[in-house]
């Protein structure tokens, strides 16, 4: 018998947690199937998508290739449409593409008891940026503080909160803050700011939820005087989204047990 098969692709990806994630699921599931990581860059997307056979299910995308995998996806869910990223690929009929960072930086907020947000702070103007846009605007924010190396690469970000119906700037970190309640940053795993610049965020930056989760802590949160709290938890919510896309081709249905499969995640995840 054809096993079911999947994977991360991305580029770095040795550090993937993802396979420990959706392993976990499948066994709960009863489920025989195959899930791995591959390395894959950008140049090197289209061929390797190419490349699949009929045994493979989906695939789970992590940086460079979000914004790839949405320019290939023939039909996309809302989330993806919003952000132009795409972290999930369904293989069907036709190539479905669907975002599920969103739910998952959502998801891991309320776990952390963080439900309602007004002035929010996001540092990086990204894929993950975007996410996080859509985010806070879905948990009520009405103003948001854009922070990059360079603003100007932010313009998408501000369209995009212009269409949400957001107030946003966008500046360069070093720009003086106002005060927020959250502070959402999206700066890849292992980026270290300088210190004069992490001081003045950090002190009026409020709850610091660092989509970063290797390595723990990050340099931001090495010095960030308030709650930090890793991506661990935005990892594991929008894998539970991915398997609920694989399993039966909708984020928004749950798992049958999904209690048993999500305990079974996170058990896989803090082992």
């Amino acid at each position: 018998m054809t096993r079911t098969r999947l994977a991360v692709w991305g580029d770095p990806i040795a550090h993937s947690r993802s396979p420990q994630l959706h392993d976990a699921a499948y066994r709960a599931l009863g489920l025989d199937w195959e899930y791995s990581r591959r390395r894959v860059d950008a140049e090197g997307f289209g061929a390797s998508l190419q490349s699949l056979d009929a045994t493979w299910r989906g695939l789970s995308l992590t940086m460079p290739l979000k914004e790839s995998a949405h320019r290939a996806a023939d039909v996309r869910d809302r989330h993806a449409e919003l952000t132009g990223a795409v972290n999930t690929l369904l293989f069907a009929e036709r190539l479905h593409g669907f975002n599920t960072d969103v739910g998952g930086i959502v998801d891991a907020l309320h776990e952390y008891r963080v439900t309602e947000v007004d002035h929010v702070r996001i540092l990086g103007a990204g894929a993950t940026a975007a996410s996080a846009l859509v985010a806070v605007s879905e948990m009520g924010a009405t103003r948001v503080d854009v922070r990059a190396r360079r603003p100007e690469r932010a313009a998408h970000l501000l369209a995009l909160a212009e269409n949400l119906g957001l107030d946003a700037h966008a500046a360069p970190f070093d720009e003086p803050p106002s005060p927020v309640a959250l502070t959402v940053a999206t700066l890849p795993g292992g980026s270290a700011l300088d210190a004069g610049i992490v001081e003045p965020l950090a002190a009026t930056g409020g709850v610091l939820f660092d989509v970063a989760y290797a390595p723990w802590p990050s340099s931001l949160a090495t010095v960030w005087p308030g709650e930090a709290v890793s991506g661990l938890g935005m990892l594991l919510h929008q894998a539970v989204r991915q398997v609920r896309i694989f399993h039966h081709a909708d984020p928004g249905i749950p798992l049958d047990d999904e209690a048993a499969v999500l305990s079974a995640m996170r058990e896989a995840l803090e082992s």
